[in-house]
């Protein structure tokens, strides 16, 4: 009979989750918070009935396997990334802790599931959808640039979906009798050179792809634009509230607080092969009017209403 109350009184195990990013929090605090909103909706309170290991990169990739690394000898129940550059660290340490992508930009491409509707292994989450989302992007720069005829396209190569984007832009760029010309930031000192390159090339108009680099100095390269009078899209909506110009992309708050669901099925039982890779379900339409009058850009009136939101 004691054995069974000894039994009884044994504190329930607590859920240890490991969060993973390439940035520092500064970089992305809506998203770290969606995610908490998320959990918090399903009944969890951080310190309380779960315990999340918060790890960062602070933009630096050769950190990225001693994190995935550390997280993994904390012996999580399971791992959420941050984005596409840091999961195939965690991959690679782990064939067995569950995995939740807050969001990658082509998760079968990069080989993190076999499918969306069948993963398959040890990873799962949400697909932010990206390549297909660039041509739109440059269906938006030409209805607010009729005039547009040449743009510079500055990505990462070595950034996952980064050359599927680039592809649909070029397809996009096709279909407008536009020149694409499109400039490798691998490294911050990148940044100023392409800008310099684009002046030099009577650029008309900047698309901003996904990069670690580029996302942590999106100030920067929001500055760089309106200085060199570019108008530019990017694919965050943080470059627009840092003073960039449009953003056409995910609501990654909503991918986010949908990584939530995913942690609560699996720490429930749930196998992360059984459950489906989901797509966004909500997009975002930002302009910045600010920006615009500053490069002396006026955003046709049909434009402006379809966005979701303007910055004055």
């Amino acid at each position: 009979m004691c054995g069974a109350v000894a039994e009884a009184q044994q504190p329930k195990k607590v859920p240890r989750i490991g969060y993973l990013s390439a940035t520092s929090p500064s970089v992305n605090p809506t998203r770290i918070e969606a995610f908490r909103q998320g959990l918090r909706e399903l009944g969890y309170v951080e310190g309380k009935n779960i315990v999340i290991e918060w790890r960062y990169a602070e933009g630096k990739p050769d950190r990225f396997p001693a994190l995935a690394a550390e997280l993994v000898h904390l012996k999580v129940d399971v791992i959420v990334t941050g984005g596409p550059t840091i999961t195939p660290a965690v991959k690679e340490a782990t064939t067995t802790i569950p995995i939740v992508m807050g969001y990658d930009t082509d998760p079968v491409g990069s080989g993190f599931v076999a499918s969306l509707a069948r993963p398959g292994g040890n990873i799962t989450g949400l697909s932010a959808l990206f390549p297909e989302l660039s041509g739109k992007r440059l269906e938006l720069l030409k209805e607010i640039v009729p005039r547009l005829s040449r743009v510079v396209v500055l990505g990462t190569s070595t950034q996952p979906g980064n050359a599927q984007a680039l592809r649909e832009v070029e397809l996009a760029a096709g279909a407008f009798s536009m020149q694409v010309q499109y400039l490798d930031v691998l490294d911050p000192k990148d940044i100023e050179n392409a800008f310099r390159a684009a002046s030099k090339g009577r650029a008309d108009a900047v698309l901003v792809l996904q990069g670690a680099v580029l996302n942590s100095h999106r100030i920067q390269v929001a500055d760089l634009a309106i200085k060199n009078r570019l108008p530019a899209v990017y694919g965050q909506p943080q470059y627009v509230e840092d003073g960039g110009l449009l953003c056409y992309a995910p609501s990654y708050t909503d991918l986010f607080r949908r990584a939530a669901t995913y942690v609560d099925k699996i720490l429930k039982g749930a196998k992360p092969a059984d459950l489906p890779v989901e797509q966004p379900k909500k997009f975002e339409f930002i302009i910045n009017l600010k920006a615009a009058k500053q490069i002396g850009l006026t955003i046709p009136p049909n434009v402006l209403v379809r966005a979701d939101r303007v910055i004055k």
